[in-house]
């Protein structure tokens, strides 16, 4: 997945923001949390997002797929082979970051997010 296709794929979802953190990753918030982060220094970027604790376990054992920095805690994988996944099970995986951080936002943000 290249970075205008993701970017073309998270603006997709309801409420969602971008904006450039730490100087050169491309990032897309939901209710001012991340969901998904993509490395814009290169042309075919690392992409990590959030996935469950079973997810996050299956998908550190493949190749070119490695716990995300400083957010591993958190279940956040780093995608480093763009082969690693291919173009659905992006999809699927962002999409399900998406959902996970969403439903994890406090009731009275969901709720102003589903009003406006």
């Amino acid at each position: 997945m290249n970075i205008e296709s993701l970017r073309e794929f998270c603006l997709s979802f309801p409420h969602v923001t971008e904006d450039i953190k730490w100087g050169k990753d491309l990032c897309f918030s939901v209710g001012g949390k991340m969901f998904c982060a993509s490395g814009m220094d290169k042309a075919e970027g690392q992409i990590s997002f959030k996935c469950t604790p079973e997810k996050f376990a299956e998908l550190t054992e493949r190749e070119g797929i490695i716990p995300a920095p400083y957010v591993a805690r958190y279940h956040w994988i780093s995608v480093e082979d763009p082969k690693a996944l291919d173009e659905e099970e992006f999809e699927d995986l962002i999409s399900k970051s998406y959902l996970l951080v969403f439903e994890n936002l406090p009731l009275k943000d969901r709720k102003s997010l589903r009003k406006s």
